[in-house]
């Protein structure tokens, strides 16, 4: 069987040295290259060209969401699998968007890791069940919103999606990390928003969103 040229990358040596013993024991599983940052993978990945990268989401500098997206911007034939120690709908959103072939918790398995790499090896996306539960999750209720919004209000589907969101007691951060849009575009929405539905502060609007069913209490 021809072997799978892995590479890790991990901040924490003790995590980073233990994953690589255990994937050593696999016969065919090779690790060519351990990285400590993600700066480090971006140029590690360039000199070995791994199949498939293990890459740590939280890191200290550039985190590995980043590091995905340059290295697959260079090498975009190179197989990126996601560990993080903490599974939200905000990270995975970004890890998908950036081009992952996988994403697993921090806390999996040792079959269910060698599975994911045996299996985006060969092609297959590969994305842990609490990982795909926070997927579908995400699904229904972006379609249960969209049905809920006003279709008439004058409003676009992205000033509805601020609607529902500031209505919900988001912060204009939150809604910008979110949406993946800059703080002055939230504001410039719901400058907008309030505007168009004549209303006058946050209060009214979230008055608005109840009575309108644009959110559920």
């Amino acid at each position: 069987m021809k072997k799978i040229k892995v590479m890790l990358v991990d901040d924490h040596t003790l995590l980073l040295e233990g994953i690589a013993a255990m994937l050593n024991k696999v016969e065919y599983i090779e690790i060519v290259a351990k990285a400590s940052s993600g700066e480090e993978a971006i140029n590690l990945a360039n000199e070995y060209k791994p199949g498939l990268i293990l890459m740590d989401i939280m890191m200290q500098g550039m985190n590995g969401i980043e590091a995905t997206r340059w290295i697959k911007e260079q090498n975009p034939d190179i197989k990126i699998v996601l560990l993080s120690s903490e599974v939200n709908e905000n990270y995975i959103t970004l890890a998908v968007k950036a081009g992952v072939e996988g994403y697993l918790p921090k806390d999996v398995s040792k079959p269910t890791m060698i599975e994911a790499i045996s299996k985006v090896s060969d092609g297959e996306k590969y994305f842990a069940q609490p990982v795909t539960n926070i997927i579908l999750d995400t699904f229904y209720k972006r379609e249960s919103s969209e049905k809920r919004a006003t279709p008439n209000d004058g409003l676009t589907k992205r000033e509805h999606e601020v609607l529902q969101k500031v209505a919900l007691g988001r912060s204009n951060q939150e809604v910008a990390d979110d949406l993946f849009i800059s703080i002055k575009t939230v504001e410039t929405h719901k400058t907008n928003i309030l505007s168009k539905l004549g209303l006058k502060n946050t209060a009214e609007l979230v008055k608005y969103a109840i009575k309108n069913n644009v959110i559920e209490i």
